[in-house]
């Protein structure tokens, strides 16, 4: 390649690790590497790190450097990388909670290289406490049409653009039937789970994704229809130090023979993807969720879902005339937070509203309608996050942001207080 590649510096969750930012962060950084027009540099946070060395990728090579941080690293971290690397872009994902420390040094930053930042959550009403934080961006993208709408009104004068997240179709798909029954039929006889209904949960073991709740709510439903009638799967870490011991609860409850089972192994796409085919249905009922990756995963492979109707997984389960699932309205809008943050809200479930879903995914809806469902439901994913053209719409999206902004000899704010470059 003849012109210089612009290099971008990502910061988020480790883009090697299996969590849902990660996830989409490792496939923006892929889409920008294959396209030859972008080098990579990550600070890769979120996950304990077996050491904190630099890393290379195989396929890659120089051209996209990993560093491990803790948290998502720092300020004097973030300077150090800037001054030796000399990115054209600073790309940061998550919640917006976790970069106050990033923010208070954006005249820093904003002075050599633009400030692009990809909203992944926040809820209504408005938090207008991010106002400064929007604000402090040279450009917002937003994972979901909620969140996009809640930048366009706290923030107006922010350019801003709804960017959802995609799935790999090509990974995530329905596969043949002879194949999924051959492996149910493995896993009946390792987990006694023979004519049982299969719900499959796929979710990080934190406080919001209500996967404690979900465990009592599941032992109600259990104890009107039958023991023997139902097993859930949590792909999950039990004892996750941001959730419940979730180990102890199934013990206190009774669940502890085959009601519920864990996989606490890290699996690969074709792994995962076994999981979602052979499940009768998925759920995901956290109480605040920007998009949910593992819903858009589900209806991929087919499989229908039960979702709390907050943020951007109100944008899956439905496309406005069919359903592919169960969207549950919540009853309540919680208000937490600490002196850090004022406040967040989230919408809260009942637990009848969840029995009733299990009952209904059981027992209302045949085989043949939820099949007909999670069929819809792929056919949405295909149509609405297709991969090809959330690559195309990132790759565009850097190359726009690059040439209007600019960086180092070209940057365009010269307001900005530089940085003493090394």
């Amino acid at each position: 390649m003849s012109e210089k590649r612009i290099k971008i510096l990502t910061i988020s969750d480790h883009p090697l690790s299996p969590s849902g930012v990660g996830t989409q962060t490792k496939y923006i950084i892929e889409a920008l590497l294959e396209s030859d027009k972008f080098d990579i540099v990550s600070l890769g946070g979120a996950i304990q790190h077996a050491e904190h060395k630099p890393q290379i990728t195989e396929e890659w090579g120089e051209r996209w450097k990993i560093f491990p941080v803790d948290g998502y690293g720092t300020q004097d971290i973030v300077r150090s990388v800037i001054r030796n690397e000399r990115p054209d872009i600073l790309y940061f994902m998550t919640d917006p909670r976790f970069y106050g420390w990033l923010w208070e040094i954006e005249s820093e930053i904003r002075s050599l290289i633009p400030m692009v930042y990809y909203h992944v959550w926040d809820n209504y009403p408005y938090p207008t406490y991010n106002k400064s934080f929007y604000e402090s961006n040279d450009f917002i993208a937003s994972i979901s049409k909620v969140t996009q709408d809640i930048v366009e009104t706290v923030a107006p004068d922010v350019n801003s653009q709804y960017v959802p997240h995609a799935v790999d179709s090509e990974f995530f798909k329905p596969l043949p039937k002879g194949q999924i029954a051959e492996f149910r039929k493995s896993f009946d006889k390792d987990h006694n789970t023979e004519g049982k209904f299969i719900f499959f949960w796929n979710n990080r073991n934190a406080r919001r994704k209500q996967s404690g709740s979900l465990l009592f709510w599941f032992k109600d439903f259990l104890d009107e229809v039958g023991d023997d009638k139902a097993t859930i799967i949590m792909h999950t870490d039990p004892k996750d130090g941001f959730g419940q011991d979730l180990n102890a609860i199934v013990h206190e409850l009774g669940m502890n023979k085959g009601q519920v089972l864990f996989s606490t192994q890290k699996v690969g796409m074709e792994q995962l993807a076994m999981f979602y085919n052979m499940a009768d249905c998925t759920v995901n009922i956290s109480d605040a969720e920007g998009f949910g990756l593992a819903t858009l995963e589900s209806l991929s492979c087919g499989t229908p879902i039960i979702v709390n109707m907050t943020g951007g997984l109100q944008e899956q389960v439905t496309d406005g005339k069919s359903w592919f699932g169960i969207g549950l309205e919540p009853d309540s809008k919680a208000i937490i937070g600490s002196q850090q943050v004022p406040f967040i809200y989230e919408d809260r479930l009942n637990g009848a509203k969840v029995k009733s879903a299990f009952r209904n995914m059981m027992y209302v809806y045949s085989a043949e309608v939820r099949e007909q469902m999670g069929k819809a439901g792929r056919e949405h994913v295909i149509k609405n996050y297709n991969f090809k053209t959330f690559a195309e719409s990132w790759v565009n999206l850097m190359l726009q942001i690059h040439e209007e902004e600019g960086s180092w000899e070209t940057r365009k704010h010269t307001n900005y207080r530089l940085l003493e470059v090394a």
